[in-house]
């Protein structure tokens, strides 16, 4: 299986940046990424914290 080019606690930490006003498009350069992964993170960990990330890893 591929391994993630970025950490969940790097992934948290650009969802907060987008839920701040940034960009989608500014952040997604600034990191690199296409604006696919951002969304697909959104619905994957919106509305989480960075202690409820481990757990659900724990489970998957």
């Amino acid at each position: 299986m591929k391994t993630s080019r970025y950490s969940e606690a790097q992934i948290m930490a650009i969802l907060r940046q987008a839920e701040g006003g940034v960009p989608v498009a500014e952040l997604c350069r600034a990191h690199g990424m296409s604006d696919a992964s951002l969304y697909k993170w959104r619905a994957k960990y919106g509305g989480m914290d960075a202690s409820m990330v481990s757990p659900m890893k724990a489970m998957e």
